[in-house]
């Protein structure tokens, strides 16, 4: 309930930011009226203004506002934001030319009033900026180069965006509607110091050294990190974190540098300040991981770490048992949880469905073996493409396979998900299938940017 109610008020509080600038218009004495169309254009365009400003927000990763709905999910409404706001971005021009045909001419930017100008120029960044996030994965963009180029066409957008507005003049004539568009517009780069400069410069004051480099099944690494400096270790101050979370990391730069990348925590919550990550070679960057090794050098062995985040938690959850389903490396944040579960001597009932192409390339494989002994552990593998012989479960998770290893009191499990979307999207719905209820399976997104 708790929780529903912060939501509640997170989310009234942003639809508030996107209709603010519709009140503040009718602040600062009578304008002469335009017709409806004109207006509906200049609403459209001041809130597309402010959905851009409040994008900083959304990807600001301010814990208190994230927690409720689990940082997962804010990235994915920014997503989905983005694609509302090209819809308002071509539509106010578009309504705005519908009532004047005659200022076409308007759409030239070389001859066009600086006003019209700053406004192409923000609408393009934008547009272009969406354009590119939306093809980045299948036109196979570089991430750290996309990622510069992302925040450098946010910050161009929201600048000719305010200056489109005030060149316009027409409802930013008043001083009081002036005070109150400078007073909204502050706070957006004000969130891009503290994103870009201020937080990077706090990360870079608390970095981790590499103490272990280990290699797993399925080209998979395990990168052991602890904080770096006798006191900093001695003192315990490595962050706390709840079993499944994920963290932000830069290696082989600063945090000034925009090439951080997420990455599940695999350790356990009760082993800190040491954190552990293994992560499967997939890119340029996944790839380098190996290379990585205990060094006296200090500058060549440092990871700066931004963390913790995410709500794929047990921990936010009381159930009399738990069920484990992980595809491929999804097992990493699953495993902090057991290995939680492990060191806290937790008796609950587990159950842990793990899928894998083929049975050697599941990786920790002997380590949920010996976690039989700590644990009240039912462990079933399911291969995609078994050796021959293989008595155990084949093909792909199902309700078939679920239904023959849940117990009678199933509805009353909490349920959590990790793998490739289409191994999550088709265990979501054999679960609903079986009755299990929405509230008690939880999945964690990879897909964050």
């Amino acid at each position: 309930m708790i929780y529903f109610l912060t939501r509640a008020l997170w989310f009234g509080l942003y639809i508030l930011l996107i209709v603010a600038p519709l009140f503040f218009i009718l602040i600062g004495g009578d304008l002469p009226g335009r017709g409806f169309w004109w207006e509906f254009s200049a609403a459209l365009g001041f809130s597309a203004l402010a959905m851009m400003g409040l994008q900083f927000a959304l990807t600001a990763r301010f814990k208190k506002a994230t927690a409720p709905f689990g940082i997962d999910i804010i990235y994915h409404f920014h997503r989905y934001i983005g694609i509302i706001l090209a819809l308002f971005i071509i539509i106010h021009p578009a309504v705005f030319f519908r009532e004047a045909p005659a200022m076409l001419s308007l759409l030239n930017p070389f001859t066009a009033p600086l006003a019209f100008k700053a406004g192409f120029i923000s609408a393009l960044s934008a547009l272009l900026l969406i354009s590119v996030s939306l093809i980045r994965r299948r036109a196979n963009l570089e991430y750290d180069y996309w990622r510069l180029a992302h925040v450098l066409l946010s910050l161009i957008a929201v600048s000719f965006g305010l200056i489109h507005v005030f060149l316009i003049g027409h409802y930013t004539g008043p001083p009081a509607n002036r005070a109150l568009w400078a007073g909204l517009g502050a706070p957006w780069f004000l969130l891009a110091f503290y994103m870009r400069v201020l937080k990077p410069y706090l990360i870079s004051k608390r970095p981790y050294l590499v103490d272990e480099v280990r290699p797993e099944r399925g080209d998979s690494w395990t990168l052991r990190l602890l904080p770096e400096g006798p006191n900093f270790i001695k003192d315990k101050k490595g962050f706390k974190f709840l079993a499944g979370q994920f963290a932000w990391i830069s290696i082989w730069h600063s945090p000034f540098t925009l090439k951080e990348h997420p990455f599940s925590i695999a350790s356990s919550a009760e082993a800190s300040p040491a954190l552990e990550f293994t992560i499967k070679e997939r890119g340029d960057f996944t790839k380098r991981i190996k290379t990585l090794s205990p060094r006296p050098d200090k500058k060549k062995n440092r990871v700066y770490v931004d963390a913790p985040y995410g709500s794929f938690c047990m921990d936010r959850y009381k159930a009399s048992g738990l069920v484990f389903i992980a595809g491929g490396i999804g097992i990493a944040p699953i495993m902090s949880m057991l290995r939680t579960l492990r060191d806290r001597k937790d008796s609950r009932p587990v159950i842990l469905f793990y899928s894998n192409k083929r049975y050697e390339r599941a990786a920790f494989l002997e380590e949920l073996e010996g976690l039989k002994e700590f644990l009240s552990l039912t462990l079933v593998h399911i291969l995609e493409s078994p050796d021959p012989g293989w008595a155990g479960e084949k093909g792909f998770i199902n309700s078939t396979i679920l239904d023959k290893y849940l117990p009678p009191e199933r509805k009353e499990l909490e349920y959590f998900i990790c793998g490739p979307d289409p191994m999550m999207d088709a265990v979501e719905h054999a679960l609903y299938r079986m009755g299990i209820p929405l509230s008690r399976f939880h999945s964690e997104l990879f897909n964050l940017v």
